[in-house]
């Protein structure tokens, strides 16, 4: 189950730096299409960061005790990040979409 959980979120980041990458390297692409991007990359290293701070855990808590208990876990961290980062997270996704403004501009 465990595996299954971390190759979800593997995927996931996969996805949100491919979608980076895509935004960075598409001429004319729309600044609120980059933004959306640049928080979706925000939420994806908060993911990880939060996935590894709840580590080691014992069962119960938020997320209970049960057979599911581990997705259950996967999937509240997962929307702790997605919150994070919409309220401003902490500077990444600024940072990300302010980068891929300026890369897009120095396109040949």
């Amino acid at each position: 189950m465990l595996a299954q959980i971390d190759t979800a979120r593997f995927q996931i980041a996969a996805q949100a730096t491919g979608a980076a990458a895509d935004a960075a390297q598409t001429p004319g692409r729309s600044a609120s299409s980059i933004k959306d991007t640049a928080k979706a990359f925000e939420a994806v290293f908060l993911n990880t960061m939060l996935q590894s701070m709840f580590t080691g855990l014992g069962d119960g808590g938020s997320w209970g005790a049960g057979p599911g208990s581990d997705a259950w876990q996967g999937m509240l961290i997962e929307e702790f990040s997605k919150n994070i980062a919409a309220a401003g997270g902490i500077g990444i996704a600024a940072t990300v979409e302010r980068e891929l403004l300026a890369f897009q501009e120095f396109q040949p």
